[in-house]
């Protein structure tokens, strides 16, 4: 178990706000790095989390449950939300690998 820097997992200002507010409690980054692992814990404003869970996976396998606990409504929505954040930078594909870092306040 390890203390992490939250900026390294957590990309941005709106994301942290997020995850502070309970509305996210999960993220999944591309596979090139690993930003954290199962026990390691970061702090926000205070507050403590734990990562609870990390798993390889392809976004074909993620689900509107994914969705939801990454902050958006549906997969749709989130998907379009990745495309728009990244640009022309990401291209949704099934098959791209991904890791996705569950979380929760300890």
């Amino acid at each position: 178990m390890t203390a992490i820097d939250p900026e390294s997992l957590l990309p941005n200002d709106r994301v942290q706000e997020a995850v502070l507010n309970g509305d996210v409690t999960q993220i999944s980054r591309g596979a090139s790095n690993r930003y954290a692992d199962e026990g390691d814990t970061f702090e926000l404003d205070g507050t403590e989390f734990e990562v609870t869970g990390v798993k390889e996976r392809t976004l074909g396998d993620l689900t509107d449950e994914d969705a939801r606990r990454e902050g958006s409504p549906s997969l749709e929505t989130y998907r379009e939300r990745l495309e728009k954040v990244h640009g022309g930078d990401f291209e949704w594909d099934d098959d791209s690998t991904v890791v996705t870092y569950r979380f929760e306040r300890r």
